[in-house]
């Protein structure tokens, strides 16, 4: 398949988009409170390591879905 066009403009395609200070203290602290769902459920409810590693996982996976819808609505400008 060849293509007549470039997809990207030149300047898009160089530049490189930062991440703000803000948006990687919140994952650091999203990170931290499943580590520590996961040390709740371990440690203090003493209910075993699967269970605890699903259980911090499906909180890990609501968080990434929250992330994903609320990326989407601030991307089409909702």
């Amino acid at each position: 398949m060849i293509v007549d066009q470039d997809v990207l403009p030149d300047d898009e395609r160089t530049r490189q988009h930062e991440v703000p200070t803000a948006v990687v203290l919140a994952y650091a602290a999203a990170a931290a409170g499943v580590f520590g769902w996961f040390l709740f459920g371990l440690l203090v409810q003493q209910q075993g390591f699967v269970d605890s590693v699903g259980e911090s996982a499906g909180a890990a996976f609501a968080l990434l879905l929250a992330v994903s819808v609320i990326g989407t609505l601030r991307r089409n400008g909702e």
